[in-house]
Formats: structure tokens, C-alpha cells, sequence
């Protein structure tokens, strides 16, 4: 069988199909990618089609002061609009080029989903992030319209026939369990196959053998960013009881007495960390709780609330105020964050008995 993954260039939504396609390939299947170039070269290995033009569609264009609504406007009319018009030329002609039996489609990259309704070829989405499952402009419904006719004018222009263009109703693979995200109330098969995280690579000594607790706010390295992690930082220091680790992109930060790092290899990291505090990005949260690491989260914008939402229910963490939390503030949440263990643990084992790259590539097979 033919798989063509139609993706967006960003890292998190790439991640959870790159372990897809290496079981694909594994089972004897010819898998290639699609999306805007050289930017998709640049995660994933494979054959590539190119799709979007040169455009320059990056998320770090937007300013990075937008929050709520003005975030999710600048998301959908300046990134998720623009880039589906701009990919459909190029994943038609993917499509026409690689005759795919299945099109594997993530939920930002919308053009995958409009061609492949257009051509009659079966097609599933891929929920990266949980939070479109739990509609969360359900309770927005001036909102919620408004994204229905940006998409209207999307299958408008594109002459598809099509509902919500986020949810194929062939299949939705969500990486997620529903003990993390709840139940999905929208009308689509959903299969629930968890996290598809990369196996850990990368070593990281530790000084001693107190608790390790690990600061990190993925690629977001904007002034408050900045703040926040300086806070962090503070707030460790004044905790000699834990072993302090903060992930400082820009290598600004300075400290005696808390460890500093450009990057990390998170994977092998969090399996011996006792505390995660993050921003709420899907990958790194999902990598925390796979190990069963409590969290505390500081979201800053998109899908972010929604998924420290979701940790705080299922009671495996706690949640800050990411424009607001001072040092004392992110020390009090890191002292209280062990007592969510239990939480956390809870969903690790959801996690580990979801599947995760394996259980989505039987669905993907059954599909086609």
C-alpha cells in the first residue's frame, strides 16, 4: 500500500507521524511526505513532495504578544488559510505523482484534506493535539462561526463538498487516550491510539541524586519566555532539596546552583525527572506522562490552555499563570506537583496500553 502524510512544517505536528511512517515502512509500505519546502525536509526523512510555494509560512512570524482571541485570528487567517490555498497545487500533484491508496492528513494542513475529498481517495486525520476533539469553541459560538466560514470560503474556492475540514469521516487517529483528553462528543470515528514518541536517544548526567526537576518551554524563546524561565530559575534555587534543570534556548541565563541547557534530550530526561514544569505543548506533555512525571503547566496560547486543562482534570498536575507566575509562585506549584504522581501514573498506563505508532498504522491499513 501507498501512504502520503500531508503535514504542515512544524515540528510538533510532524513528530507522531514520523514514528507512523517508520511502522509503515517497516510492514513493507511506500510512505512519502507533503508539504511546503525546504522547511518539511528539514523533520522528516523519505521521499517529499513539494507543497505551498515559497511562501515563507512559519507560526514564529506571528508577534509574539498575541494572546486569546487574537492568537487564534492571527493562527487561521494569517497561517492556517493561507497555507491550505498555497498547498493544494502541490498535494494534488503529490497525489496524481505517488497514487496513494490512503492520505494521511494532519489537521493544520487542511489542503490534504480538501484534495483528497475532491479525488474520491480515502483519507484520515491526524489529531497531533487532543484539543479540537473537546470543541473548544463549543461554548464561543460567534467564534466557532466565523472558523465555519473561513472554511467554507476554503472548499468554496477549492470546490469541495465537505464538512469540517479538521475531521475526516473515514478515521481521526488522536494521539492521546480518552483518560487524558475525556471522550470525544463530535460525530467522527475517533480511534484513540496515544502517544507515538520517538524511543530515548541522548545521554544527560546528573549531579547527585536528589529529585530533578526540569523547567522547559519548548522553541518559545520570546521576552516571556524569557521572564519565565528566569523565574524558574529563581524559584529553584531557593529549593536546595531538588536538583534544578532549565532548558534556556538563547543560553542567556546564568546560575551556580541550577543546571542550564540549550537543548536536552527530553525523552531520556523526563524518565528521571520527578517534576516537569512546561508551556502545555502537546510533545512535551504527552513525554512527560509517558513516564508518569507529574506537571506543572504555564500555557501561553492555542492549544495550550486546553491541554493544562485537561491535565489538571485528570489530576495529574497543577497550573500557572505563564504572564503572571513569579518565582514564588512556580516553587509552591513545583512542591505541590509530586502529590499529582498518582494522576500522572494513571495516564501512562492509558498511554502505554493505547498502541501508540503501531495500533495507528493497523488503522491506517484497515482504512485503505
Amino acid at each position: 500500500m501507498r501512504f502520503l502524510l500531508v503535514v504542515p512544517p512544524l515540528a510538533g505536528h510532524v513528530a507522531p507521524l514520523r514514528g507512523v511512517a517508520a511502522v509503515l515502512s517497516s510492514r513493507g509500505h511506500s510512505v512519502a511526505w507533503c508539504g511546503p519546502e525546504p522547511l518539511l525536509s528539514t523533520l522528516v526523512s523519505g521521499r517529499v513532495f513539494p507543497a505551498g510555494g515559497s511562501a515563507p509560512f512559519s507560526l514564529s512570524l506571528r508577534p509574539p504578544g498575541l494572546r486569546g482571541f487574537a492568537a487564534l485570528k492571527f493562527l487561521w487567517e494569517s497561517y492556517l488559510v493561507p497555507l491550505a490555498d498555497a498547498m493544494v497545487p502541490g498535494v494534488s500533484s503529490a497525489v496524481a505523482a505517488f497514487e496513494p491508496d490512503v492520505v494521511v492528513v494532519d489537521q493544520q494542513a487542511m489542503a490534504g484534506a480538501l484534495v483528497a475529498a475532491r479525488c474520491g481517495r480515502p483519507w484520515a486525520t491526524s489529531a497531533s493535539t487532543s484539543t479540537e476533539l473537546a470543541d473548544p469553541l463549543g461554548t464561543l459560538p460567534k467564534i466557532a462561526s466565523w472558523v465555519s466560514d473561513l472554511q467554507a470560503g476554503l472548499r468554496a474556492r477549492h470546490g469541495v463538498l465537505l464538512g469540517d475540514l479538521r475531521f475526516s469521516p473515514h478515521l481521526v487517529l488522536a494521539f492521546t487516550t480518552r483518560a487524558l483528553a475525556g471522550e470525544c462528543r463530535l460525530a467522527v470515528p475517533v480511534s484513540y491510539v496515544g502517544p507515538a514518541l520517538p524511543a530515548a536517544s541522548g545521554e544527560w548526567s546528573l549531579v547527585d541524586d536528589r529529585p530533578l526537576v526540569v523547567v522547559t518551554l519548548g522553541t518559545s524563546n520570546d521576552s516571556a519566555g524569557s521572564r519565565f524561565l528566569a523565574e524558574s530559575v529563581d524559584a529553584l534555587a531557593g529549593m536546595p532539596g531538588v536538583q534544578g534543570l532549565v532548558v534556556d534556548p538563547t543560553g542567556s541565563l546564568v546560575s551556580e546552583s541550577v543546571l542550564l541547557a540549550r537543548r536536552i534530550p527530553q525523552v531520556a530526561v523526563f524518565s528521571r525527572a520527578s517534576v516537569v514544569v512546561c508551556h502545555g505543548g502537546h510533545n512535551t506533555v504527552c513525554e512527560a506522562l509517558s513516564a508518569g512525571v507529574p506537571l506543572v503547566v504555564a500555557p501561553i496560547r492555542d492549544d495550550q490552555s486546553m491541554l493544562a486543562q485537561q491535565v489538571v482534570a485528570a489530576s495529574a498536575g497543577v497550573r500557572l499563570r505563564f504572564d503572571r507566575a513569579k518565582a514564588a509562585d512556580i516553587r509552591k506549584a513545583i512542591e505541590a506537583a509530586p502529590g499529582y504522581a498518582p494522576g500522572a501514573e494513571k495516564i501512562r498506563k492509558s498511554f502505554a496500553a493505547a498502541g501508540g505508532a503501531q495500533e495507528a498504522a493497523d488503522h491506517l491499513e484497515a482504512l485503505g
